[in-house]
Order: C-alpha cells, then structure tokens, then sequence
C-alpha cells in the first residue's frame, strides 16, 4: 500500500521480504529475498539506498544504525524502533516521559507470574504481554481467573492491570522532518476478542469533541517524546472513568488508519511519504465517515487461500475491498480489508455488519 502511494509520484521503491514473493511483489518488481532482522542481509540491501523505512519492527537494528551513520536516512529511527519494539523498554519509556499508562510490572519468567499470584502480589484480572515479536494478537494474554493461569506464556513479560474499557481509540500523528506535526482523526476500535486482534474500526470514534481533542493532545504528546519522523499510530484505552492511557504504538502505517486511503483527503501512506522525503504534509480531513473491516482468515482453515463472496461485496455502494495478495491463509490472518465510506455513519455501520457475514477466506 506504500508503494502503490508512492506509485503516481514515480518513486523507485526496493523491497527487503524473506519471500520473493511476498504481497508487495505484486505492485514493486524490486523484491530482494533476504531476512530483514538479519545483519547482513540489512546492510547489503542499504548499501545502495537513499532512504530507509520499515513496516514491521522486527528488523535489525544494529544493521539500521550503521546505514544511519554512514549517511543513509533511515525512519524512524533505529533508536525509536528500539524502544517500541521491546514492550517492557516502551512501558519503562511512557513513565519516564509523563504518558499516562495503566499499571505493569516487569517480569522474566512465566514462574515468576504464578509465583506473584501465590504471594497476592498480582490480582486477577491482568493483562500478560510479550516483551518481544507480538503482533495481531499474538504474544498476549488475558487471565481473568485461575482456570485461565494455564494460558500464561513462557518468556520475559510485561504484566499490565486490567483496565476498565470503554473504548479503544487509535490516533495516527505525522511527523515531518523540519518537525512540522499534524493529526488524523481518532478512530474507535472494536476488537474480535477471540483473535484479540481489531475486528473493525469507526472514523470518527463516537466520543465527544472535548474527548477528541484530549485523544490529538495525547497522540501529539507521544510523538514529541519519541520525536522522530514519518507516521505513528498511537492506541490508547478510554476507561470507563473517562480517562485516556497509552497502550501501545506502532512508528509506522497500520492498521489502525487503512480507512484513510478512501475517507480522507490524504491517505496515511501517502502522509509518511511526505514526512520522510521532507515534503509539505498534507491535509487529514475526513471526506466521509467510513468503516473499516478487517477480512481475517477463518477458523479451521489452513492453506492455499480463496475468497468468498468478492462479487456479492462489489454490489455495496461505497464498499472498497483491499485483498492483500497473501497466497496462505490460516485463522485470524488478515488477509485484507473492507472500507465503507458513507454520509452516515449509522450506514457505514450497516453495511459493515452484512459485509461481514459475506466475505470469508478459506482454503
């Protein structure tokens, strides 16, 4: 999707993907095969590069520093990807910073959890991330009970109190270069709690303009922390006192603003291309209220992927269907997007339910 914003400005992208044939494939001829949290294969990939930037956080850091030393533009940041892609270094990073978060404590081992449940250091229900390599739900989970003490997961944790939600709002902030910064939207988030991943998501979240505002001052405050350039999508819990906390950021496009491609007048894609190449940023004013919906695998199907119901989609008026061009599914793998823009919200809304019970991806 970066690329194909990119695409009408005429930029020579260079893809770095374990997989030849990977979904970017499809839109960037330059695809080189390599591992990019592997040393050498980052550093022979940047040798020749102007610029760098990255869609996942998981890359190799160290590779990314040299390249920045040795003059290349890398964003973000080795240093930011640094910080949010261990959670334990990115909770520690919002406390010292001020940024309202909810509760965690720091832990090694999935012994030393039910070591402080025994010694009533830690009351249900919590929250046990990953430190490391989580993504989509994956690397979390949610202890409600001691019938559910055989879900904690092995490795060095953060531990996080259970918060009181009311909703779960996403911010997108961009950041130029010169440190020129603008907002989108907030957008509401409404999760699959099987998956524990977003089923869909509302733009423009139903809060109130006063919550909308102190949502853009929280998302701004996060993004000068870090300070550095291109888009960051910051989530954040509004509990049910009506207070908002930090979840977690992504230093990147995500998914979390796939609804900006058709609902606002400058997609998320297109906002990074402009902060990292040092352009004028765009506008971020929604042209509509739109749905997004994310289409995930579904359950019990492993393998080769096919599509159903594509057609029947087509025929929504205001439907917008992103297929990723992932050849295997599995469960809850997204797999692409449905975006549903209309005058009316309570519309869009409709018509994402109905669309969700038309499209299905199985083997």
């Amino acid at each position: 999707m970066l690329v194909q914003a990119g695409t009408p400005w005429n930029l020579n992208f260079h893809i770095l993907d374990p997989n030849r044939h990977c979904p970017a494939s499809l839109v960037c001829p330059n695809v080189v095969e390599g591992n990019f949290n592997d040393y050498d294969a980052v550093m022979s990939f940047g040798s020749d590069k102007d610029l760098l930037t990255i869609e996942i956080e998981n890359v190799h850091t160290g590779a990314l520093r040299e390249l920045q030393q040795a003059g290349k533009r890398v964003f973000p940041s080795p240093e930011v990807i640094e910080h949010i892609k261990d959670k334990g270094i990115q909770k520690s990073f919002y406390t010292k910073h001020q940024i309202p978060t909810s509760p965690y404590v720091l832990v090694k081992s999935k012994q030393e959890i039910l070591d402080k449940i025994k010694q009533q250091e830690l009351t249900m229900p919590f929250v046990q991330k990953l430190r490391t390599e989580g993504y989509d739900g994956r690397g979390v989970a949610v202890i409600k009970s001691h019938h559910d003490t055989e879900l904690i997961m092995e490795g060095p944790s953060i531990v996080e109190e259970a918060v009181k939600i009311d909703k779960e709002l996403a911010v997108l902030v961009c950041r130029g270069r010169e440190g020129q910064v603008s907002t989108f939207e907030p957008v509401e988030m409404v999760f699959d709690e099987k998956a524990n991943l977003v089923d869909y998501l509302v733009s423009p979240a139903r809060i109130t303009e006063q919550q909308m505002q102190e949502a853009k001052n929280l998302a701004l405050k996060v993004s000068e922390a870090f300070g550095t350039a291109g888009i960051m999508a910051v989530e954040m819990f509004l509990d049910q006192n009506g207070k908002m906390l930090v979840n977690e950021v992504a230093p990147r496009p995500h998914n979390s603003g796939h609804q900006t491609i058709e609902g606002t007048i400058t997609s998320q894609y297109e906002q990074h291309l402009r902060s990292i190449l040092g352009m004028p940023l765009g506008s971020t004013i929604n042209t509509s209220s739109t749905v997004m919906l994310n289409i995930l695998g579904a359950e019990g199907h492993t393998g080769a992927a096919k599509v159903k119901g594509f057609e029947e989609v087509l025929k929504v008026p205001g439907a917008h269907i992103h297929l990723y061009g992932k050849s295997q599914t599995k469960p809850f793998r997204k797999m692409g997007h449905v975006t549903i823009e209309s005058d009316n919200l309570h519309d869009a809304l409709d018509s994402a339910h109905r669309i969700k019970s038309m499209i299905e991806v199985v083997t």
